[in-house]
């Protein structure tokens, strides 16, 4: 099984990454290590994580964020990388565009 984040997925972590770097320095790296670890343990819990919006739903362990995926074939596609303090209209719309 392999892992592929999806550039509107990367786009999500990069302003994750943004948010957290403004309000502390190394904050953003140390938020997109914590998200890139979290996407990791994907390779071994791919499919346990409750399915929200159509989508798996993994949550982050340090931040509050949550990795939103689907599985074909071999292949862990990670389409959304969100803040879950987002409204919940948001984090539909958002989520209908993968």
């Amino acid at each position: 099984m392999r892992i592929e984040i999806l550039s509107g997925a990367s786009e999500d972590l990069l302003e994750g990454y943004r948010f957290y770097e403004r309000q502390a320095p190394g904050l953003g790296a140390y938020f997109r290590d914590s998200l890139y670890s979290d996407i990791d343990l994907l390779l071994v819990n791919a499919g346990i994580h409750r399915i929200v919006y159509r989508k798996h739903r993994a949550l982050s362990r340090r931040f509050p964020y949550a990795i939103y995926y689907s599985i074909e074939a071999d292949v862990v596609l990670v389409s959304a990388i969100l803040d879950c303090r987002r409204s919940i209209s948001w984090t539909r719309r958002r989520l209908r565009r993968t």
